[in-house]
């Protein structure tokens, strides 16, 4: 319906339009400023349109315009206007746009709320082109001065407060265009200070591919250099976009930056920091990869876009098949943006492979300050495990200190008779070296990698395996390197089973089980946690958090029956059964303190003091 005086008419908006207003004015959009991001995107939309017209068509309206948006605002006025010189609208097209079905995408819109049989259901509206609406969030009065790109074009003013109605006049004076003027609410007069918008532009529109003049000023100073080709970039544009997307101040360690076709189109450029601010105590850091669709903002930390072990990384992924909600505020397709994720971190794990590759030492020094997130993402990133697996770094029984391998160097270089992928955890290289887990190991020439931080636990029993081979620990019940070639005469297998049971009954309150060991060189003894009981690291947090809880172990003992000191006990426990009971319990707790094991080490001290006792009696 509409009525018309001179050039001058007044319509309705079609039943269809008022519900989109009454949606996004009352319940679609989470923050306000999103319409100014609506809108120059929009005015974005209109200027390449402009630029492709000005390539097809001989006579355009207005040819010397630059292709440009202006932005103005007036405190006094209280008003926001958003202009741009781009195609612009003729009166039917202001019909057809703003208060009719035919191509705002409003009729697309209210169908798809009727089939989801909701009034207000925000979550199915998508890519429906109705963002211009956001601006009566915040308006009183809207009017679009518009001049069409066409020659026969007029000058025209549309002019509504979004309650039901808008009307269509002559304009004076217009150049090609739309310029939109909003006059604003009360409550929402910040909108027409410049310190506000411009916050507004630069977190939203600072890479639209057109100049934003806001009062006069450019705002838009940095390009969406993750658009153009590799070559045309400079180290320095590189550097500069990554101190200021990341709000960085030192230099990324890594930069990838790739464009797909298949099986999305992505523009992506990504940068590994220098510095983990996490380790400096700064809390965990927020996801930083901009997701954007053509260049506009579309959410700068989102959190299920990229794994979440993966936080540390910065910089913009670009992609045009995103289909958006109307809000731009969240992806309204979940599996669409969980597969463009997945082919990012696929590439971004694929480029890492190849530099730690290609550059071992510097891959090194930047894995020893990130290497938690990647352990982090074994433990949590089953999509991704076995690729981040490549990238994980140790040092071993064969390196120095200091040095670290790969797990596909392990493999490479494993015993043909080796069944596994040896490790142990402990807290430092001299707790592993000094102790009795890995002699046997070192005897057979079986490489052992050296774990040390209590993650690494929570790590290798997420993975299980590396190229089809098993992680075992040294310590492990279920190691059998069978038998060792060692020097010496050992107890005989009657004395040593006797030695055994005895060593049992004497020590039932600390064993589960006392057994010869074929692991053993020169250490006499070695315990092992049973198979379901916690390992030692586990048992070393649950004591840290809840240390009335966890009762002291019961543990597998294995004796060396080639060793001095087995075999002087074995004699010893028949000549004189409470001398021999003092240094079993010694060797016991020499065993535990080895395993991490031993809760009261004062124990040892009073019991040193009686063996010496007893020896100085002598």
């Amino acid at each position: 319906m509409s009525n018309t005086t001179g050039n001058s008419s007044t319509h309705e908006f079609q039943a269809e339009v008022k519900q989109v207003l009454d949606i996004v004015i009352h319940s679609l959009y989470t923050d306000r400023e999103i319409f100014i991001r609506e809108l120059v995107s929009n005015a974005a939309d209109a200027l390449e349109k402009m630029r492709l017209t000005q390539l097809t068509e001989k006579e355009v309206y207005g040819a010397e315009l630059p292709l440009e948006i202006h932005i103005t605002t007036d405190e006094a006025a209280g008003t926001l206007t958003i202009a741009d010189h781009g195609i612009g609208m003729t009166r039917t097209e202001l019909v057809e746009n703003l208060g009719t079905i035919a191509h705002s995408g409003s009729k697309a819109f209210a169908a798809a709320l009727k089939n989801a049989g909701k009034s207000n259901e925000a979550s199915l509206i998508g890519q429906f082109g109705v963002g211009f609406y956001s601006a009566f969030m915040v308006a009183d009065e809207v009017r679009v001065h518009t001049h069409s790109w066409r020659m026969e074009g007029e000058p025209l003013v549309w002019t509504s407060t979004g309650a039901g109605t808008y009307s269509i006049e002559d304009s004076a004076e217009e150049v090609r265009g739309s310029r939109i003027v909003i006059k604003l609410k009360e409550d929402a007069l910040e909108f027409c200070r410049p310190d506000r918008v411009k916050s507004v532009l630069g977190k939203y529109s600072n890479f639209v591919g057109f100049p934003i003049q806001l009062n006069g000023e450019r705002v838009n100073t940095v390009e969406a250099i993750w658009l153009k080709s590799k070559d045309e970039v400079t180290e320095e544009q590189y550097k500069a976009f990554y101190q200021f997307t990341a709000h960085a101040f030192d230099e990324p360690s890594y930069r990838l930056h790739f464009q797909a076709d298949a099986p999305l189109v992505i523009n992506a450029l990504l940068f590994l920091p220098d510095q983990n601010m996490e380790a400096f105590g700064m809390g965990q850091m927020e996801p930083a990869v901009g997701l954007y669709c053509k260049k506009v903002l579309i959410d700068p930390h989102p959190k299920k876009l990229l794994p979440e072990w993966m936080r540390f990384v910065r910089g913009v992924i670009d992609s045009e098949d995103l289909p958006l909600n109307i809000s731009r505020e969240s992806m309204q397709d979940s599996a669409l943006v969980r597969k463009l994720g997945e082919v990012v971190a696929k590439r971004l794990l694929k480029f890492l492979d190849k530099e730690a590759q290609d550059d071992a030492k510097k891959f090194q020094e930047f894995y020893a300050k990130f290497s938690r997130f990647f352990k982090e993402g074994v433990a949590t990133d089953y999509l991704n495990r076995d690729a981040i697996a490549k990238l994980l770094r140790f040092e071993s029984s064969l390196t120095e200190k200091g040095e670290v391998i790969g797990l596909a160097d392990y493999v490479s270089r494993m015993k043909e008779d080796q069944k596994a992928i040896y490790y142990q955890v402990a807290p430092s290289r001299n707790t592993i070296e000094s102790g009795p887990y890995v002699e046997a190991f070192k005897s057979k020439g079986y490489e052992v990698l050296y774990l040390y931080e209590s993650i690494d636990e929570y790590v290798v029993n997420s993975l299980r395996e590396f190229d089809g081979k098993p992680l075992q620990a040294v310590n492990s019940n279920e190691v059998d390197l069978g038998d060792l070639a060692n020097e010496g005469e050992a107890l005989n297998e009657a004395e040593t089973q006797m030695l055994c049971d005895w060593l049992k009954g004497r020590l039932a309150s600390g064993v589960e089980d006392v057994r010869s060991g074929k692991r053993l060189v020169s250490s006499p003894a070695l315990a092992i946690t049973p198979d379901g009981e916690m390992t030692p690291q586990m048992r070393q947090m649950m004591r840290v958090m809840k240390p009335d809880e966890v009762e002291a172990p019961k543990v597998i003992l294995e004796i060396n029956p080639r060793h001095e000191i087995v075999k002087k006990l074995s004699a010893l426990s028949v000549s004189d059964a409470d001398s021999a009971q003092l240094v079993a319990e010694q060797v016991l707790d020499n065993a535990l303190l080895s395993a991490g094991l031993l809760d009261d080490p004062q124990r040892i001290v009073a019991r040193t003091e009686k063996i010496m006792e007893r020896l100085l009696a002598k």
